[in-house]
């Protein structure tokens, strides 16, 4: 009989071609699936709360998948992590019932975009944040991003290939951060269309420097037209921070410490 385990992962996204698998391998999903397929001794399958494109991170990714093969739980987060690339962790496993699904068993997503905001760019952290030289107004931003949230048909966010029945969602928050040169957006939602986190940045970084004004997030949400938004941003400083389930399944919480990268006063 078939026991299905839940996973919680974290990976530096700069390493992967994006999570979901692709005929040449180099994905998270392909990285992942290959280790438990040898601990399992089987051909393992797993299935994500969210994907992630290439270049974006992830702090606290959910997935389970279904196995015949009785293992330890520490063979499924010791003995994989021992066959993945440097890049990529397990940090629990935990068994849950077959009505589980990572993606649409979740309650909430969280993702964080983390931005340098000074005028020379990042070397350290190149690969873990987004970059701005122009200064960036945050009151600014903050006005624009009051429209957004709520339930809306995010269709002016969503990219080209998105797959998703319907572009409405809610975004429950999206609170923008400063701390010296550092500015973090952070955005929870039922879900996400495909780009919709990194072009809801991207308009509000206009906003933030000026080039449109806050109301202008009104008239681009309304107008459900991608033509009419801001560019994609880049996926650097992205993070998956959490997903969020009933207390019910009694997964592990995410974690809650502050994300740290080696970013200079700028």
């Amino acid at each position: 009989m078939a026991t299905r385990i839940a996973l919680g992962i974290e990976y530096d996204g700069s390493r992967f071609l994006g999570w979901q698998t692709q005929p040449g391998g180099g994905t998270v999903q392909d990285a992942l699936e290959a280790a438990l397929a040898t601990i399992a001794g089987e051909p393992v399958a797993v299935t994500c709360a969210g994907r992630t494109d290439r270049g974006v991170h992830a702090r606290a990714q959910v997935v389970h998948f279904d196995t015949g093969a009785q293992r330890p739980l520490s063979a499924w987060v010791r003995g994989v992590n021992a066959l993945l690339p440097e890049s990529a962790a397990v940090l629990w496993a935990k068994p849950v019932g077959a009505d589980f699904h990572a993606r649409y068993s979740a309650r909430a997503r969280t993702y964080r975009y983390v931005l340098l905001n000074r005028p020379v760019r990042p070397a350290l952290a190149a690969r873990y944040c987004g970059w701005v030289h122009a200064p960036l107004d945050v009151e600014r931003m903050r006005a624009a991003a009051s429209y957004l949230v709520g339930e809306h048909d995010f269709s002016a966010f969503r990219a080209a290939e998105c797959q998703a029945k319907t572009p409405r969602r809610t975004l429950y928050e999206l609170r923008i951060e400063r701390d010296g040169a550092r500015i973090d957006f952070v955005l929870r939602a039922n879900a996400f269309l495909h780009h919709m986190a990194r072009n809801i940045v991207g308009l509000l970084i206009w906003v933030g420097d000026g080039r449109r004004p806050p109301q202008w997030a009104r008239e681009v949400l309304a107008s459900r037209e991608r033509a009419r938004a801001a560019p994609t941003f880049a996926p650097e400083g992205l993070y998956l921070e959490s997903v969020e389930y009933d207390a019910d399944w009694g997964l592990p919480s995410p974690p809650r410490a502050r994300l740290e990268l080696p970013l200079s006063a700028g």
